[in-house]
């Protein structure tokens, strides 16, 4: 167009009339709206959460308020190879599990457990793991060397000291578990004890597909030098987890999102 202008020196008018085009298109210069936020954005979420795949971070954008639609979000993604990141091992799926019943509220049944895992050194530590079955909330996470019966009830009584008591708790057959200083400390508080059945984890779904995340997120995911930066990431975790993480069996909810809609 600007050829013909120079060319035959005449107007703009009339080389879009001999060129049929309109004026509109002429002046139309086409550009993709800027991305600079919107990296920004996924970056950080990636950062903060490296083991979130696309439909979470999509879900979190939503959340904090933005109006990227769905196929920008995902252009984007997979502009910055978000896609190709390194993913763990498949896990074989759980056979046939038992389906859990919800509570209707909160505070009514509570699941916990416990793991194990080992600093950089070698020394090995163990994690006491609670959990409230209605909005999947991590009420604790206790860590030690060693974990028995009278920390289990002492911790559980610090988690009750601003959550109250449940009615019910869910347990595995672990002798922390079964011991009487356990059914002493249940029995004085009202609270009835769930034991699933041995060697059936699936009955304690909520509690077990918690660990894995746990595990994949903060235990596999960084080597600890001492049991202060295993609490201090887990802490920093736990806000994540019950403020930020959206779960599918919550509606794309958080678990304190859930709780506060219940």
């Amino acid at each position: 167009m600007r050829e013909l202008r120079t060319r035959f020196q005449t107007s703009i008018s009339r080389c879009c009339e001999a060129a049929c085009l309109s004026r509109t298109a002429y002046y139309y210069q086409a550009r993709r709206p800027d991305d600079d936020e919107l990296v920004d954005v996924l970056l950080a979420l990636i950062e903060k959460h490296p083991r979130w795949g696309f439909p979470k971070c999509r879900k979190r954008i939503k959340a904090l308020g933005y109006k990227w639609n769905h196929k920008r979000i995902h252009r984007v993604y997979l502009l910055l190879k978000l896609n190709l990141r390194r993913k763990a091992k498949r896990r074989l799926p759980v056979r046939n599990p038992l389906p859990l019943q919800v509570p209707g509220r909160a505070n009514y049944c509570w699941s916990m457990d416990f793991m194990s895992d080992r600093l950089q050194h070698g020394h090995r530590f163990r994690t006491f793991n609670v959990l409230d079955d209605f909005n999947r909330e991590v009420l604790g996470i206790d860590i030690n060397s060693g974990i028995q019966a009278t920390r289990v009830t002492q911790y559980l009584d610090q988690i009750a000291a601003w959550r109250g008591y449940p009615k019910q708790i869910r347990v595995d057959n672990g002798p922390e578990f079964t011991s009487g200083e356990f059914a002493q400390w249940a029995e004085q508080h009202g609270i009835y004890i769930d034991f699933i059945e041995p060697g059936s984890p699936y009955q304690n779904g909520y509690i077990e597909r918690f660990n894995r995340t746990y595990r994949e997120d903060v235990l596999d995911l960084y080597l600890f030098s001492n049991l202060d930066e295993v609490r201090q990431e887990t802490d920093r975790w736990i806000q994540l987890y019950n403020y930020e993480r959206p779960h599918d069996s919550l509606n794309d909810m958080t678990p304190i999102e859930y709780l506060n809609a219940a």
